[in-house]
């Protein structure tokens, strides 16, 4: 059996970030639209969330919600994330009260805190990565 030593460490690597596993909830830009969503884990690279809307794999999103006190060690924080969708399953024969959830897996390219008193449903575009108020993802502190 041939091991690539590449793929290995890969896979490590992704396991190695610190995983909150919260429900939290959140709004999913994209395409001109809002939907609504929630959390089902965070990390410093990405988000697993489910949503009632399918959303294709390479779609490039903004994702808003406040990010808890558990995470920034402080305050309650509304933050802003930019990423893409790197996997996504449609519901199977699961059917709720508030319709079909799909679960997607985003990667997160940027992010930036949001002054407490900007309603996280506003959305503006995310800062280029290295602007002003965006760093390359979301750290516990």
């Amino acid at each position: 059996m041939n091991i690539d030593p590449d793929r290995v460490e890969h896979r490590l690597e992704r396991r190695s970030a610190q995983r909150f596993e919260m429900n939290l909830p959140l709004g999913v830009h994209f395409d001109g639209r809002t939907v609504p969503g929630f959390t089902q884990d965070l990390t410093g690279r990405g988000v697993f969330l489910y949503a009632e809307t399918a959303l294709p794999e390479g779609a490039v999103v903004e994702l808003t919600f406040t990010m808890p006190s558990e995470i920034t060690l402080g305050e309650n924080m509304p933050v802003r994330c930019r990423g893409r969708v790197l996997r996504a399953s449609s519901p199977q024969g699961v059917h709720s009260d508030v319709g079909q959830r799909n679960g997607i897996a985003v990667q997160l390219d940027s992010y930036e805190y949001l002054p407490s008193n900007e309603p996280n449903a506003h959305f503006v575009r995310v800062s280029a990565p290295g602007a002003t108020g965006a760093t390359s993802g979301p750290h516990p502190r």
